[in-house]
């Protein structure tokens, strides 16, 4: 079993809270025609932390014309008209990640989010995507009520038939991230799912002597899908020498006594572990600071 120690730091920052314009939805009785998803204004621009793969360009092709009919067939973006279409959406996805845009067809800021929605879909081929118009009928609007869905755009995040996560008000790049860190089951960021997940990482690196880089948080924790990104492309570049790992703690008992017993008071916490030993610790979501705490551990001198 490894020996573990603990290492408190100073208090994260506080990450800035997000715009919050969302349009309100109408339930009327009366139905409207789906939206009109016009082009953005701008283009999102590649970004420097912008995770490899997920460069999204809003083009011809991700744009949907000014009909009433439904999004593309092609697009892989699956528009439901009810509540039974939605809930057999949840069951066929079993546990991959099901993203849910509630839409208006009133709200620009639907239309302006729809097109990277679409991109995301296609680069996502593990995730679904689905769109709800909100004052599309009476079914839509009494399954917006169901899921308490008051304003437009509101983006959902369901997993194995729960929901966990929710977004108003949100861009593009709140949308790559939050994709990102909900759906991740597959990339270089090993997924520990109870202690003894865990303690097996650290078991089997204490031979090749790489640098354990535990990243622990909450399923609803804002600055954790924020620094996510970073994580997950500094897995890539690092691979060699870093083994990057994620552990939710309220995902279950066993991850949460672990985050007890580590004396994890906050989150995200990242741990550093080598050769089966707690090295230190860093708390808190700063991109810079987290690449400069894992030089430190790794040998690498850094001056602040």
């Amino acid at each position: 079993m490894a020996t573990i120690t603990n290492f408190l730091l100073s208090k994260p920052p506080s990450s800035p809270s997000l715009p919050k314009q969302p349009n309100p939805l109408f339930f009327r009785s009366t139905t409207h025609s789906s939206p009109s998803l016009a082009k953005p204004n701008r283009p999102l621009a590649a970004r420097p932390d912008r995770p490899r793969g997920f460069t999204l360009r809003a083009t011809a092709a991700t744009q949907k014309s000014k009909s009433s009919s439904p999004p593309a067939s092609d697009e892989r973006v699956q528009q439901v008209h009810s509540a039974e279409e939605f809930d057999e959406a949840l069951r066929a996805a079993k546990d991959r990640l099901v993203v849910v845009e509630y839409a208006a067809s009133r709200s620009a800021s639907s239309s302006s989010m729809y097109p990277f929605m679409v991109e995301l879909s296609r680069q996502c081929s593990d995730v679904v995507f689905l769109l709800v118009m909100g004052d599309e009928s009476e079914a839509t609007r009494d399954l917006c009520r169901r899921e308490k869905v008051e304003k437009a755009p509101h983006f959902s995040f369901y997993k194995s038939m729960e929901r966990v996560h929710d977004e108003e008000g949100i861009g593009p790049d709140q949308l790559v991230g939050d994709v990102l860190y909900y759906g991740d089951s597959h990339s270089a960021v090993e997924q520990l799912h109870s202690r003894e997940d865990v303690e097996k990482l650290i078991e089997g690196h204490k031979a090749d002597h790489k640098l354990i880089v535990l990243d622990v948080g909450l399923k609803h924790c804002g600055p954790c899908v924020k620094v996510y990104p970073t994580v997950l492309k500094l897995s890539r570049q690092m691979s060699d020498t870093v083994v990057f790992a994620r552990m939710n703690g309220d995902e279950n008992a066993s991850c949460m006594q672990f985050l007890k017993d580590m004396d994890v008071i906050e989150v995200p916490t990242f741990l550093f572990i080598r050769e089966g030993e707690i090295r230190g610790r860093y708390v808190g979501s700063g991109k810079g600071e987290l690449i400069g705490e894992i030089l430190r551990y790794q040998g690498v001198r850094v001056t602040y």
